[in-house]
């Protein structure tokens, strides 16, 4: 997507709405969308990828080789990744310790 589609994107993904009370162009929106981004750098920063928002409309995923691409939603943060790391990722078990190591 380029960067003007993802200013003028739709933004109708669930996790792009914002809390009660907190208007899309509301300080309090701004505050949620960089939580989020703070949240899912937890699980990408170890897999050397990085999320930030993008003007309050989109959000741009980053490579340690310089490439980004930018993804409308969270729906699309995985199948971003995975395209940019070349392998399947599974979030749920990015973190399985296995239980051989500590046998």
């Amino acid at each position: 997507m380029c960067g003007m589609c993802g200013l003028l994107g739709g933004g109708n993904h669930w996790s792009n709405t914002t809390a009660p009370g907190a208007g899309a162009g509301s300080q309090n929106a701004r505050r949620q969308r960089l939580l989020q981004a703070a949240l899912a750098n937890r699980i990408l920063i170890p897999l050397r990828l990085r999320l930030d928002d993008f003007h309050g409309q989109s959000f741009v995923l980053s490579s340690p080789t310089g490439a980004s691409e930018m993804v409308g939603d969270f729906a699309q943060v995985w199948k971003v990744a995975e395209r940019m790391l070349g392998r399947a990722l599974d979030p749920l078990t990015l973190f399985q310790v296995d239980e051989e190591e500590h046998a």
